[in-house]
């Protein structure tokens, strides 16, 4: 049992941390659940936890009107990068990570949403969250489900993976603040909803919403086999840095 503390902040209704929050609290891992969208105050410092965990949602990451803990958000993301603090943001959290620290997040000109195929980039051989899933033989597949994207990393930030419609799908900052275009944490019943809510949008883009759900369901054990990994992955990294700060 590692003991340490996550906070972990959900923008809205329907987009906690799924099976990343199981697979954490499954390592012994304590999981903090700040909702901002629900009236619960962010802390203002990251002082009383050992890793930030920023998950998506439906707003980008300039809508302070509709979700005026925005620049709350970033703040604490500074903070965890100026001290090298354990970070995962997903989706909406690596947007907030990139203009937290001077990059750019624009529309795009393609929208990915429902399974798409990742590419490693040759520094990801080395990285401690991505390098183990470095294998020619594993196909990574994952959910994707945005509408904005990084248009110019952060100073300083190593891209790790990319799609075909999406040039920076995860990155990292320093030694272990990590962003993530795609969502590790779904599955088929965590974005039943989504489709429910955005069938404008989906129409939009020539997508059916139970065909893009379906389409998930069907690789559900994959999904579920990846990704859980993944988040273990960096759990144990969280675990390890806490750990070495107790000695």
């Amino acid at each position: 049992m590692s003991g340490a503390r996550v906070l972990v902040v959900e923008h809205e209704d329907g987009t906690g941390p799924a099976q990343v929050g199981e697979r954490l609290a499954g390592q012994g891992l304590v999981i903090d659940l700040c909702r901002p969208w629900a009236g619960d105050a962010l802390p203002r410092t990251l002082g009383g936890h050992d890793a930030l965990l920023v998950l998506g949602g439906s707003m980008g990451p300039y809508d302070e009107e509709r979700a005026p803990w925005l620049p709350a958000v970033r703040e604490l993301l500074r903070q965890a990068v100026d001290r090298d603090v354990p970070t995962l943001g997903i989706c909406l959290g690596m947007e907030l990570l990139t203009v937290a620290c001077g990059g750019e997040v624009r529309h795009a000109a393609r929208p990915e949403v429902g399974l798409c195929d990742l590419t490693l980039l040759q520094e990801a051989a080395g990285d401690r969250l991505f390098g183990p899933f470095a294998d020619p033989a594993v196909r990574l597949r994952a959910v994707q489900w945005h509408w904005e994207e990084t248009g110019t990393l952060p100073g300083g930030a190593v891209p790790l993976l990319a799609s075909e419609r999406c040039a920076h799908q995860a990155y990292r900052i320093g030694t272990a603040v990590w962003g993530v275009q795609f969502h590790p944490e779904v599955l088929a019943d965590d974005i039943r909803t989504w489709g429910t809510s955005d069938v404008g949008p989906l129409h939009a883009l020539g997508l059916d919403p139970a065909a893009v759900v379906a389409e998930v369901a069907r690789e559900e054990t994959r999904l579920r086999t990846l990704w859980g990994a993944f988040a273990e992955q960096w759990g144990e990294i969280v675990a390890d840095r806490h750990a070495a700060a107790r000695c």
